[in-house]
């Protein structure tokens, strides 16, 4: 049995379609907020399934936007805003269709630098400089996509540590990125409660 590069779901036929199609690996990016990191990236799989065992850019692209929602929707929805995050994937695949001919890959691969690549993908909807930094790190320190500069134009989502999804490789990164988050959104929260008081006061 092959180790994975990406056991991010907990299930192996999942998350072998990660490494195996480019497009699942960009949905599940861009469905990886406001739901465990799981379940963002199993989704990818399950809309493989309901679209009848076939994920291609230009099938969704050309898709009736409704019938794409009721796929996400259906249950177990594939995500805690099926409606809004099925409307994100259909303009993603449009994305693609236009200018990297229906290829996820391309998107990466016709990068030359880390920049480009950043750029690349802050260009696709959904993708801001937060996912396009993880993004880029992720394809870097997982699947070995390296563009000059790569490091540099991933912040510190490119430094050794646990950060983000990048960083997992198994349950122990897993839960130590989990332990990362949960204590960055307390910093967060601490900061502006803060900044309110100091502001009423």
């Amino acid at each position: 049995m092959r180790r994975m590069k990406l056991p991010l779901t907990g299930n192996e036929a999942a998350d072998r379609l990660l490494e195996d199609e480019p497009l699942a690996l960009l949905i599940g990016m861009l469905l990886d907020q406001q739901v465990p990191m799981e379940k963002a990236f199993h989704s990818p799989y399950d809309l493989k399934e309901r679209l009848g065992g076939q994920l291609d850019a230009e099938k969704i692209a050309v898709m009736d936007r409704d019938e794409l929602r009721t796929l996400f929707a259906e249950r177990p929805a594939l995500h805690r805003f099926p409606k809004a995050m099925a409307d994100r994937t259909h303009d993603l695949a449009t994305a693609l269709v236009d200018q990297y001919d229906g290829r996820a890959e391309r998107v990466w691969r016709t990068a030359r630098t880390g920049d480009e690549l950043v750029a690349n993908l802050m260009e696709l909807p959904g993708f801001g400089d937060q996912k396009a930094k993880i993004f880029t790190a992720l394809l870097a320190k997982r699947l070995g996509v390296q563009p000059h500069g790569w490091q540099q134009a991933a912040g510190f989502y490119g430094d050794h540590g646990c950060y983000s999804v990048a960083d997992v490789d198994g349950p122990d990164t897993l839960a130590k990125v989990r332990e990362y988050k949960r204590a960055a959104k307390a910093k967060g929260k601490a900061k502006a409660e803060a900044s309110a008081k100091a502001n009423t006061g």
